[in-house]
């Protein structure tokens, strides 16, 4: 039975984070598809780009709690830290590689930091106070990002529950990943600043 219900949550988070909120905040807000413009990735900065920062806010909302329902749901029926965990990380797929869209996502920033709130709140606030920080000091989302899951392991050790350490530093190599184009960027000094008019992320 339990094997049963784990599979179920594994994939309906991985379902629900192929959800693509920055598509349909973009529909409902009449604005372009953020696949073919800006930065062409499925994202809140995409979103943002197109110049709606209320349509960029629902992304955010939407991306986060693809994450944060599922998680919550976990909990409340008891499953295992273990699995807890990986239903985040599921759920991050889902946005990354997105069944409903040829597997092509966003990078799964806002899903992993909702997901991670939900799962260990400390955690949480503690990548969100990163990623604040970060931005605020260099104004680069993507630089903010991947410090902020850069350092996702250590905060899972030395303040939460070892058992969500395999899941959430699979997680963290996986967005890292994803940041791929944003690093050279970085190093080339190409990558856009936030509120700039032109950013790659």
């Amino acid at each position: 039975m339990h094997i049963v219900l784990n599979t179920i949550f594994l994939i309906a988070s991985y379902l629900m984070g192929s959800i693509s909120s920055a598509i349909v905040v973009c529909k409902l807000w009449r604005l372009p598809d953020p696949r073919t413009t800006g930065s062409k990735n499925p994202g809140t900065t995409n979103v943002l780009r197109l110049g709606s920062k209320t349509a960029a806010f629902a992304t955010l909302l939407g991306d986060s709690l693809k994450a944060v329902i599922p998680v919550l749901l976990a909990k409340a029926f008891g499953l295992s830290p273990v699995i807890q965990a990986f239903v985040v990380l599921l759920a991050c797929l889902g946005h990354i590689f997105p069944i409903f869209l040829g597997f092509k996502g966003g990078k799964g920033v806002a899903t992993g930091l909702g997901g991670i709130l939900a799962l260990a709140w400390p955690v949480g606030l503690m990548l969100i106070a990163t990623w604040l920080v970060i931005a605020l000091i260099f104004r680069y989302s993507s630089l903010a990002a991947l410090i902020s899951f850069i350092l996702l392991p250590m905060f899972i050790t030395l303040f939460s529950n070892q058992n969500y350490l395999m899941a959430c530093s699979l997680l963290s190599l996986i967005i890292i990943l994803m940041h791929r184009q944003n690093i050279k960027n970085l190093l080339t000094g190409q990558e856009g600043k936030i509120g700039a008019k032109k950013c790659t992320r």
